[in-house]
């Protein structure tokens, strides 16, 4: 499938032999071309943390289900099941927007032409 957008700008950086052969493997497997899968790959990195802010989400809202839980049982008072589930949904409901809080807190981002911490990191021991 040939794409109707014109690209001009690249994004480069080096591999090894075996890694460059996983990653076509990769790509293969998805049904795409190299250089589609890994454009996916890089502009899907940004959305909500990828795989690992949806399983951020899904342990923060267990976290949220576990503790109202707990603090519950621990006062002696029982859940209802109406309760169970108005605290899943509230649960569920929340955990987009605490992953994204979280995930943001855990990579600050720099101002325009300020280095982070990590690249300080790595010019320091060049």
């Amino acid at each position: 499938m040939v794409s109707s957008i014109l690209r001009t700008k690249s994004v480069t950086t080096k591999v090894t032999e075996s890694e460059y052969e996983r990653l076509e493997e990769l790509a293969s497997a998805s049904g795409v071309n190299l250089s589609e899968w890994i454009r996916g790959k890089l502009l899907g990195a940004d959305r909500a943390g990828g795989e690992a802010g949806v399983v951020l989400e899904e342990v923060l809202a267990l976290r949220t289900i576990l503790v109202n839980l707990l603090v519950a049982l621990g006062k002696g008072e029982p859940m209802t099941h109406e309760q169970m589930q108005a605290l899943i949904e509230r649960a569920d409901g929340a955990k987009a927007k605490r992953a994204l809080e979280r995930l943001a807190a855990a990579v600050p981002e720099a101002r325009p032409g300020e280095a982070t911490e990590a690249e300080t990191e790595s010019e320091q021991e060049a």
